[in-house]
């Protein structure tokens, strides 16, 4: 039997936009565009006329921008929607919006119209489509409905000194909102935490910038030579590795241009071997929703250094991808619900000892 093809919805205000993005899916067999619209309203009428299997939304449109759409969309005709977002400062702040009102995932412009940054948009668009269609988008809507029983965000954040065992997180598709109830779910004064979410340049400063008034800890973008302290989580840079080093008796970053790992700079395998290496046993790593197997080695490394280690369940991923990997090779002890992760790290904290 030939797979089933995934039916797309495209909605872009610009016609130029739309023929890029029309042109370019139709080199991917798998996926055929059913539609076009230039605003959510005409949107909202070829939703209920195609019923597409997954609608692509520019974020910045006239008359009613994309994350309003959602927010008005969701409740009524849930469907996976990835956005199309540009590559700046608000594009990133309206497209971390978006996620939270109900998209899958994202891409995002590229900053420049040369043929390279558009193939590399369409492939990365055409993958995001397929593992979009995987998606249950009423069973994300009831996850994220039932909510996460958040430190308290309004006290002010304590920067502990440097930490002497550290949290590693890694997350991908569906990791903006999993990484936010995780750490929300971490209270002050806990190990330093570094996490790798797959995101362009621009948007992990945002990202961070938006978890720091969401959490107890104290949240922002990595730099090079950041000791990591208690208290703090440190979110890795948008096409950079970033690794932890021990000098001086302490965890320190150290970023870099290296090359792709499994696709991915900012890799998960990449920091979660370098935690294995510096921390040993004196770690715990996450492995949370996204698509590939990127952090299944990486948490096999840190397991087998002693460190504990644990995965997101499939009921509550976005994309069970990189959690089944990691369980499936071994380097996660068990599978957890997104909801006790938080607590679940704090107490495998506790049974290391600090």
């Amino acid at each position: 039997m030939a797979p089933k093809t995934v039916r797309v919805l495209v909605v872009d205000d610009s016609p130029l936009v739309r023929d890029i993005i029309v042109r370019g899916l139709s080199a991917y067999p798998e996926i055929e565009v059913v539609g076009l619209a230039g605003d959510p309203y005409e949107a909202r009428d070829k939703i209920v006329q195609l019923n597409p299997d997954v609608v692509t939304l520019d974020v910045q449109m006239p008359r009613m921008d994309g994350v309003e759409f959602l927010r008005k969309l969701m409740p009524q005709y849930p469907v996976p929607v990835v956005m199309v977002s540009s590559f700046t400062q608000d594009g990133g702040r309206i497209t971390l919006e978006a996620l939270e009102a109900g998209a899958v995932d994202f891409v995002a412009k590229p900053s420049s119209g040369g043929p390279s940054g558009l193939s590399g948009m369409i492939s990365d668009l055409a993958e995001k489509i397929m593992a979009a269609s995987t998606v249950n988008v009423s069973h994300l809507k009831k996850t994220r409905q039932q909510g996460a029983s958040q430190s308290d965000p309004a006290a002010q954040p304590v920067k502990g000194g440097p930490s002497d065992v550290l949290i590693a997180i890694g997350a991908s598709t569906g990791g903006t909102e999993a990484v936010r109830e995780a750490l929300a779910r971490i209270p002050q004064g806990a190990p330093g935490v570094v996490v790798v979410q797959h995101m362009p340049p621009v948007f992990t400063k945002t990202f961070a910038d938006r978890l720091d008034g969401l959490c107890a800890l104290s949240v922002r973008e990595a730099s090079d030579g950041d000791v990591v302290n208690d208290g703090e989580a440190l979110i890795a840079p948008g096409d950079m590795h970033l690794r932890i080093v021990k000098a001086q008796g302490v965890f320190k970053v150290s970023l870099d241009k290296g090359e792709k790992v499994k696709g991915h700079r900012p890799s998960v395998d990449v920091m979660m071997s370098s935690v294995a290496q510096a921390a040993g046993r004196r770690a715990v790593g996450v492995v949370l929703t996204g698509m590939g197997s990127d952090g299944a080695n990486g948490l096999k490394d840190m397991r087998q250094a002693g460190a504990r280690t644990l995965a997101q369940d499939e009921e509550t991923s976005v994309v069970f991808g990189m959690p089944r990997e990691a369980f499936g090779n071994g380097g996660a002890e068990r599978l957890v619900p997104l909801g006790n992760v938080g607590a679940t790290v704090m107490r495998l904290v506790s049974e290391i000892g600090r």
